[in-house]
């Protein structure tokens, strides 16, 4: 068990000031900032609480953006009996959470040196990296179009709806950049003319309907991809953009694909 100091060293105490519920399960909550706390779009923090044992550590995308200086956002998901969340979930305005003075992840948009069209590929929570992203100005300066795909088990998981809407029509910044939400269940029925798909994203790649709902072809000249969610869901993902000829970016390599998987 570390002792205040050495916790001191490594992460610095937060103040929750806010906490939205989506569902009985889905939240975002948000934390003071500390000065010093830089991180790009699409990375995460560690945070953590107190039991008593000492301190239970999680990985968090921000959905924040960096430019937001007086506040950090986090989404994530109540885990029945978890460690961390059943903590989380008692959690109000005025309580404090811990910090990592570090932030961690390699999936950002910059990775790419080439393309033009950016596909955002998550699953339930996944979705929180690219919040962070299409609040930030960069990623609608550097593509042509953005495509996010939302894929969860029922509809009343879909978080952001409003938010993403007038980011279509009202981009951070100037940009002709266009914007596609495609969202896709794998439990529940689509309501009719919702546009809403049925099925996992990587069969709706198999069968065109991805690309149909974007209205752009999935190309190895254009197509940049992230994915970020169900270990699963990257990996079969993984499968099928090597069929196609893609490969990951590697530090020194360009490539069309990263990842990210902090389960």
């Amino acid at each position: 068990m570390l002792n205040e100091e050495q916790i001191a060293a490594k992460a610095t105490k937060q103040t929750i000031t806010g906490l939205t519920w989506w569902n009985d399960r889905l939240l975002t909550f948000t934390t003071t900032r500390p000065p010093e706390y830089s991180f790009a779009a699409g990375q995460y923090a560690r945070l953590g609480l107190a039991d008593e044992h000492g301190i239970v550590w999680r990985a968090y995308s921000m959905t924040s953006s960096p430019q937001q200086a007086d506040l950090l956002e986090f989404y994530g998901i109540i885990v029945e009996g978890g460690l961390f969340t059943s903590r989380l979930k008692a959690l109000k305005a005025g309580d404090q959470i811990y910090l990592d003075k570090q932030c961690f992840g390699f999936m950002t948009p910059d990775r790419f040196s080439d393309g033009e069209d950016l596909w955002m590929m998550s699953t339930g929570t996944g979705i929180g990296p690219y919040i962070s992203m299409l609040r930030d100005p960069y990623v609608w300066t550097r593509f042509r179009n953005l495509v996010l795909l939302h894929c969860v088990r029922h509809a009343d998981e879909f978080a952001f709806v409003k938010e993403l809407e007038s980011l279509q029509s009202a981009p951070p910044v100037p940009s002709s950049a266009r914007l596609s939400v495609i969202r896709a269940v794998t439990r529940d029925q689509p309501v009719a003319g919702s546009g809403v798909l049925h099925g996992r994203l990587t069969t709706l790649l198999q069968s065109g309907a991805l690309e149909a709902a974007a209205g752009l072809p999935f190309s190895e000249m254009q197509t940049r991809v992230m994915m970020c969610g169900n270990p699963e869901m990257i990996e079969d993902m993984r499968r099928l953009l090597h069929e196609r000829g893609m490969r990951p970016v590697r530090r020194a390599l360009p490539g069309h694909f990263v990842t990210e998987n902090y389960w």
